[in-house]
């Protein structure tokens, strides 16, 4: 059986979204900032399967026992509910079966259930939901450091940057809102909430974490945040200056006008 993952967007318009579940005969339940569905649906053999459904405010879903084209439509039917939307879907899939023992077959890529029981589902779907997202990140971290991976070169090579202090500034702004955004959102990627008040569920979730692995995704997302924050430096620094240089101008031809208008005054008598 399938299991998937996808990151659509930013954030959901969950309220919205939860209303209009229920305007199409379905019963949401709500699990802190997830949204439970539980489908009946038919298979491609013509038998009847159930199939789990967890919406996440933060922009992802994870489907256990759908189709990949069941799938694709119940994410098309959240568009009207997405908030900035991303160019793309990001999408991860696995597989589950159930055994004696629930655990993760890295090898096989594999999940192993003991039951059906909707909240060890949950638990792990935080876990992949997480690693969808982070994969939001790590692209958009990627893109931002290729487009000013040049800048240090140049700045060493030549002992300047050949930007005009406009697109200094935006390269700067674009820097930081990246940065920003990582660390608006960051607590996204930290233990849920959920597993405070229902801790025995909490090992599913670090399976699942362990398996996409999480932890060291954001080492080296933090790494490369750093790297930002360098680049975010170096720019300012070469702005500050930028400045720097055109006030010493100023001054300088400030005293040559002076000088200059000395002279007119005391040796020309001009004045």
């Amino acid at each position: 059986m399938r299991c998937s993952s996808y990151c659509t967007a930013e954030n959901y318009n969950i309220d919205d979204f939860s209303r209009y579940l229920r305007t199409e005969g379905l019963d949401p339940k709500f699990y802190d900032n997830v949204i439970h569905v539980h489908k009946d649906h038919d298979t491609e053999d013509g038998s009847k399967s159930t199939g789990e459904i967890f919406y996440f405010t933060y922009g992802c879903i994870v489907f256990w026992n759908f189709s990949e084209e069941e799938e694709l439509q119940y994410v098309q039917d959240l568009k009207p509910y997405e908030q900035n939307p991303l160019p793309d879907y990001i999408y991860e899939a696995s597989h589950f079966v159930y055994g004696s023992e629930t655990t993760i077959n890295e090898e096989d890529d594999e999940i192993v259930l003991d039951s059906d029981d909707v909240l060890i589902k949950l638990s792990m779907a935080h876990g992949l939901s997480q690693s969808v997202k982070l994969d939001v990140f790590e692209n958009s971290i990627e893109a931002t450091i290729q487009n000013t991976r040049n800048l240090p070169a140049e700045l060493a090579a030549k002992g300047k940057i050949s930007l005009s202090r406009k697109k200094i500034s935006q390269k700067i702004g674009a820097l930081f809102a990246e940065r920003n955004s990582i660390n608006l959102h960051s607590d996204i990627l930290d233990t849920p909430e959920f597993f405070w008040r229902r801790p025995r569920y909490e090992p599913y979730y670090h399976m699942a974490s362990q398996y996409m692995d999480i932890t060291t995704r954001l080492d080296i997302l933090n790494r490369r945040l750093d790297v930002i924050h360098e680049l975010y430096d170096i720019l300012s620094n070469e702005l500050k200056h930028a400045h720097s240089s055109r006030l010493e101008w100023v001054i300088i031809l400030l005293i040559v006008s002076e000088v200059v208008m000395h002279i007119l005054k005391d040796f020309l008598k001009w004045f």
